[in-house]
């Protein structure tokens, strides 16, 4: 059966919903092959080179090894997830683009003070000024239509319903391993022989 058209599902919840049924059945390989036969680009990756990022990373650029790459640095991150960054970069290849907050870590706390110590409100700040921000400049930007990423329903509960496809800001937002489980990642790992995170070794499950 062939799919819904996806301009159609960008214009209709009904064909979205009908896509992401079509796709449901398919690989994570199969899906990454059909985004970039079937939805428009520029196509770009986002990562944060957490602690199951190897496994998006070489999945897309097993596919795609010329796709870019959007690292949004908070200045916050772990010296060990910079490191691994390093390591992800030589080891696959990646090209990566580095985008930062226009306003730097000392100005915004001198300005705003410790934002994420704030309740809801401040981290809602800090969130909007770190990382949605400079992702959003990095999309802009790179004239991103299709934007990749590694989230996982079984991630947090507040990516339980998150779709292989959707729209976001009238662009795809397409999602690979949506339906992949821990035990999922952790065996692409090992069958691809990837470096995981050093922190993984300590219990850290997520180094954002």
């Amino acid at each position: 059966m062939s799919p819904p058209d996806p301009i159609t599902a960008a214009e209709s919840p009904q064909a979205l919903s009908a896509l992401n049924r079509w796709l449901a059945a398919m690989s994570a390989q199969d899906r990454i092959a059909w985004a970039f036969d079937s939805l428009a680009g520029p196509h770009a990756l986002s990562t944060s080179f957490g602690v199951q990022s190897a496994v998006s990373l070489h999945l897309l650029t097993q596919a795609k090894p010329d796709i870019p790459v959007i690292l949004v640095d908070t200045g916050y991150l772990f010296p060990e997830t910079y490191r691994y960054a390093d390591q992800l970069v030589e080891r696959l290849n990646l090209d990566l683009k580095v985008y930062r907050p226009g306003i730097g870590i000392a100005w915004m706390e001198a300005r705003f003070g410790r934002l994420w110590e704030a309740g809801s409100d401040g981290l809602r700040r800090y969130n909007q000024l770190r990382k949605v921000e400079p992702m959003q400049r990095a999309l802009r930007e790179l004239d991103v239509r299709c934007w990749h990423a590694g989230l996982r329903r079984g991630q947090s509960s507040s990516r339980s319903g998150i779709e292989v496809l959707q729209i976001k800001d009238g662009r795809f937002k397409f999602h690979p391993i949506a339906d992949w489980t821990d035990t999922d990642v952790g065996a692409y790992m090992l069958l691809h022989d990837l470096p995981e995170h050093p922190l993984a070794r300590q219990g850290y499950v997520s180094v954002g």
